[in-house]
């Protein structure tokens, strides 16, 4: 992926996560779904390398539910972006998980570059080398 790309990426992925309610943001930073707010503060999904959500503990029928219904939002407004930045849908879905990471707060879970789950701590979270 070229520099030029990575950047208009990252700036759309930013303005599509504002204007549209912020999917990959942290628990605090926006109004969401008890149930969802709850499994990411008690460390039970994280945030992908690959932009979607993960299962960190050992999956409920409820939160695979949860999580699917997440990522399936998220897929379609990434395919979206994806097509109005000229840019591929796993492209687009690698940099909003790079900006979903490093937008996690400490106590929450994110998968680092070696796929490992990691808790975030006040430092900055491991993120793939491609990150913007």
């Amino acid at each position: 992926m070229n520099t030029k790309l990575i950047r208009r990426i990252a700036l759309g992925s930013a303005l599509a996560a504002m204007s549209l309610g912020s999917l990959a943001m942290p628990a605090h930073a926006q109004g969401r779904d008890p149930a969802y707010a709850a499994a990411r503060a008690n460390g039970q999904v994280g945030e992908k390398t690959d932009g979607y959500l993960g299962i960190v503990v050992s999956p409920t029928p409820a939160l695979e539910a949860l999580v699917s219904d997440i990522n399936i939002r998220r897929r379609a407004v990434y395919a979206e972006r994806a097509q109005a930045e000229g840019a591929t849908l796993e492209e687009y879905a690698l940099t909003a998980g790079c900006l979903a990471i490093a937008r996690t707060v400490p106590g929450e879970m994110y998968q680092a570059p070696d796929g490992s789950w990691q808790e975030r701590t006040s430092a900055p979270p491991l993120r793939d080398p491609r990150c913007p």
